[in-house]
C-alpha cells in the first residue's frame, strides 16, 4: 500500500499546527513547527488568505495525516459515518479513534500512530486473545487489547510499558500496566477526542 515516506515535520508546519507525528520530537524546543512557524516550501511565507473550500480541505488534510489514512481509506470512513445514526462529523472521528493503532497510540505503548502502526502490524497486539496485525482493525465496547506472549520482553517494549507509566489514557480505555492490558469501557465521546480538527468543515466539503 502507497504510504508518505517524507519529512513529517513538513506535513506539519503545512497545517500550522502539532499533529503529533514523531512522538517525543514534538514536545522538543526544536521542535519544526515552532522554529519555522509558517508552511514548507518556496512561498510558504507569503501564502494568501485562504477561501473556503481551502479551509475546508485544510481541516480534512489534519484528519488524513494526524491518523495516518490515505484518501481512499478516508473516504470509505467518511461513507461509514454518514450511514449511521448521530453527527456524522463525531461519528467519524470516533470511527479513526476505534483504530486499532490509535487505541494502542492512546493506551501510550507507542510515542506516535506511526510507532502503533508498526507495532501491531509486527503482531505484538492481541485483541481478545487473538493476534492482529491490521492497524485498522475496529476496536469495540468491551475488547481487550494485551501484548502477544514474548513481546513484553523486548527491550522497546519495556521502554513503552515505563512511558505508558508516566501517562494517564483517555476515560474510554482502561489501562493495566501489570498485565498490560487495556479494556475498550465504551465508544469515545467527542470531548475525549483530542485531536486539532473541525469535523464540521470535512461534512461540509464532502457535502458539496
Amino acid at each position: 500500500m502507497a504510504r508518505y515516506t517524507g519529512a513529517v515535520c513538513r506535513l506539519c508546519r503545512r497545517e500550522g499546527t502539532k499533529l503529533m507525528l514523531k512522538g517525543k520530537k514534538c514536545f522538543d524546543p526544536k521542535c519544526p513547527v515552532q522554529k519555522r512557524q509558517y508552511a514548507p516550501g518556496q512561498h510558504g511565507q507569503s501564502r494568501k488568505k485562504m477561501s473556503e473550500y481551502g479551509l475546508q480541505l485544510r481541516e480534512k488534510q489534519k484528519a488524513k495525516r494526524i491518523y495516518g489514512v490515505l484518501e481512499a481509506q478516508f473516504r470509505r470512513y467518511f461513507a461509514s459515518a454518514a450511514k449511521r445514526k448521530g453527527v456524522t462529523g463525531e461519528t467519524l472521528l470516533q470511527l479513526l479513534e476505534r483504530r486499532l493503532d490509535n487505541a494502542v497510540y492512546r493506551i501510550n505503548l507507542a510515542t506516535s500512530r506511526a510507532e502503533a502502526r508498526q507495532l501491531v502490524r509486527h503482531g505484538h497486539f492481541a485483541v481478545n486473545g487473538r493476534k492482529v496485525n491490521i492497524p485498522s482493525y475496529l476496536v469495540r465496547e468491551g475488547d481487550v487489547i494485551n501484548l502477544t506472549p514474548g513481546s513484553r520482553n523486548e527491550p522497546r517494549m519495556k521502554e513503552l510499558i515505563e512511558f505508558a507509566s508516566a501517562h494517564t489514557p483517555p476515560a474510554w480505555l482502561e489501562v493495566d500496566l501489570e498485565s498490560v492490558r487495556a479494556r475498550v469501557l465504551r465508544l469515545p465521546r467527542r470531548d475525549e477526542i483530542e485531536v486539532p480538527v473541525q469535523e464540521r468543515m470535512i461534512v461540509e466539503l464532502y457535502s458539496k
